[in-house]
């Protein structure tokens, strides 16, 4: 089957701040990993080692210096720290990120209350954004990335702050979106649970290697 997603040789280096002058600072250097329909992939490396930077890339969020990408199909992504709206109710964010994807409202609404349901915080929908515990803002941080069924998830250590049932719960979610075809690719800082991914891809010293 055709890969979902293809990045090779990226390269990306940041202009070093006034009082630390000097050449720029590379980060990527030959970063590249390719996602299949139906995989789930861990991207794992030490603090600083340029995971996030990369993930950016793929997404779009970041432009890179050098390398290619190649990408077939619908994006989601859940970055590190949450984006929210401190005063925006969980349903009001349902509604905004669903617009902004284009969707009808009937569709949102469900995919809405599936989500709810999945990660089990329906009880929130009225809290707003700064009425929310840490692991309920990491539920909706997911759930909005989750909200047009994206034929890929790129997530960004996505179950920081969840508790173990949700921590369950997010590994049924994504083995339901592997049997379905789709591609998830997961950022952590170590893997705890290796087998239950299909592969584990290292980023070293701006450079990605396959475990």
């Amino acid at each position: 089957m055709e890969p979902m997603l293809v990045a090779s040789g990226i390269t990306k280096s940041f202009r070093r701040r006034k009082l630390l002058p000097g050449k720029p600072l590379r980060v990527l250097a030959d970063a590249g990993i390719e996602l299949a329909p139906g995989e789930i992939v861990g991207l794992v490396g030490e603090n600083g080692s340029g995971k996030s930077t990369f993930m950016k890339i793929l997404v779009g969020a970041l432009s890179r210096d050098g390398g290619a990408l190649d990408i077939r199909g619908s994006l989601g992504y859940c970055p590190q720290e949450p984006i929210l709206y401190e005063r925006l109710k969980c349903d009001e964010h349902f509604e905004l990120f669903g617009r902004a994807y284009g969707l009808e409202t009937a569709g949102m609404e469900r995919s809405r209350d599936e989500i709810y349901e999945t990660l089990g915080f329906t009880r929130y929908r009225d809290a707003r954004g700064d009425e929310l515990s840490g692991g309920t803002r990491s539920k909706l941080n997911l759930g909005l990335a989750l909200l047009p069924d994206p034929d890929i998830l790129l997530l960004d250590e996505p179950y920081a702050g969840f508790d173990w049932d949700t921590y369950l719960r997010f590994w049924e979610l994504t083995a339901g979106r592997k049997a379905a075809g789709r591609s998830v690719l997961i950022i952590s800082h170590f893997v705890v649970d290796e087998e239950r991914f299909d592969r584990i891809v290292h980023l070293r010293d701006g450079r990605t290697e396959a475990a």
